[in-house]
């Protein structure tokens, strides 16, 4: 469901929080802890907050929010806003060859990193994915534990602007 600002401004706490759970994956905690900060101006000044809020939290807080995301091409269950962006970038219609890939990759990354690969995949293709993935492994874990957040914020920015129905 599409919603305006002039609705967002005006939610109680909980309505605001259940509208907008959905942008930070399992996260209602973040829309939740954004609502104080209302009037938002436009998407990006709730996008702007919203980080914010993330920002605000503990290390194991960031932690659990990176973790509450599916691994790539994953047949697991997941949020409908990800399956919708995988099936975008072309995940749900991989070679068997990508997905063994794909899912080494997966395991690659989750046993260095102990945290899924994340990447906003409406800005990749699925071999750009995998590109991203081959790159990342080298980076420290400090390094990818930011990469990770960042991606986040994106897909996040994503889901707002299709969720948000003009700056009105």
């Amino acid at each position: 469901m599409q919603y305006s600002l002039i609705e967002l401004n005006q939610m109680s706490q909980d309505t605001f929080t259940e509208a907008l759970a959905a942008i930070f994956e399992d996260t209602p905690a973040i829309a939740s802890r954004t609502w104080d900060d209302r009037p938002f101006a436009n998407i990006a000044d709730l996008h702007a907050k919203m980080v914010a809020a993330v920002n605000s939290t503990t290390q194991e807080e960031k932690l659990a929010l990176i973790q509450a995301h599916p691994d790539l091409g994953s047949k697991a269950k997941m949020a409908e806003a990800s399956v919708n962006e995988q099936a975008g970038a072309g995940l749900d219609r991989l070679s068997v060859a990508e997905f063994d890939r794909l899912q080494f990759l997966n395991q690659e990354y989750r046993q260095k990193f102990s945290f899924p690969f994340i990447v906003a995949v409406k800005n990749h293709t699925k071999t750009s994915i995998l590109e991203a993935f081959e790159r990342r492994l080298d980076n420290s874990p400090e390094t990818e534990m930011q990469q990770a957040l960042a991606e986040i914020y994106e897909i996040a920015r994503f889901r707002l602007e299709s969720s948000i129905g003009g700056e009105d």
